[in-house]
């Protein structure tokens, strides 16, 4: 759609595109919001955006806009071979997961055992919202066992921030903790390289391919087959 401009957006703040995520993230909030959108900045410039009157001919251009075909421009960010996932760390490997199953980043809480489950992947609820949900350790199905020693020096140098990554399967939700966050990112399917014989076995069994992703590669997890394993756990 044609961009309608005026002079409250002119008088906008749009830091997000300098310093937050589609800038060069050197933002001091991201740290504990994760992502701009979750920003009350970010809020309040929505909400100042949405009181703005709609100009003149913006009817016109919308309903010129929507009767056009759905098919995406070539080299479109939003293509259709674009997916989107969340990436995060555990340890020192960092995985990513798709977006459709994640429901929210929330922050680090107590994790309280449950009766007879002190072993193995199950570690316990931990309270999101109002509810209890059950914490489930990616690290035990996973296998990583990185030393603490081991972890990147750059995470350690941006005092990275343990986050409760909340996903769905068909079981309903439950709590993986991870180490870190980095946020939303998308890729194109046909980037994504094959799972090296390399790979410990059980790594290698729940990541269906290889993200290259800036300086690093991120492992895109089966979310299938991890939540078929997080089902039998919770049995």
């Amino acid at each position: 759609m044609a961009s309608v401009k005026n002079a409250a957006q002119t008088a906008l703040d749009d830091c997000w595109n300098r310093i937050g995520v589609r800038g060069d993230r050197s933002c001091a909030e991201l740290s504990r919001h994760v992502h701009c959108r979750n920003c009350p900045v970010f809020s309040a410039a929505a909400r100042t955006l949405l009181d703005v009157p709609a100009p003149a001919g913006s009817r016109q251009i919308a309903t010129e806009h929507f009767n056009q075909s759905a098919q995406a421009e070539p080299g479109s960010a939003f293509g259709a071979d674009m997916q989107s996932v969340i990436v995060f760390r555990l340890r020192a490997e960092w995985y990513a997961i798709r977006t459709a199953v994640c429901l929210e980043i929330a922050d680090l809480r107590p994790i309280h055992s449950l009766p007879h489950r002190r072993d193995g992947a199950v570690l316990g609820v931990a309270n999101v919202r109002g509810g209890l949900l059950v914490c489930i350790s990616l690290a035990v199905i996973l296998g990583v066992t990185t030393r603490p020693e081991a972890i990147p020096a750059q995470s350690r140098r941006r005092a990275a921030v343990p986050r409760l990554l909340v996903a769905r399967g068909a079981a309903g939700a439950v709590v993986f903790p991870v180490d870190e966050v980095q946020g939303t990112e998308r890729f194109r399917a046909r980037d994504l390289r094959d799972v090296p014989a390399t790979v410990a076995q059980a790594r290698a069994t729940y990541t269906r391919a290889l993200m290259p992703l800036g300086d690093r590669t991120v492992g895109l997890l089966d979310e299938q087959l991890l939540f078929y394993t997080v089902e039998r756990a919770l049995a």
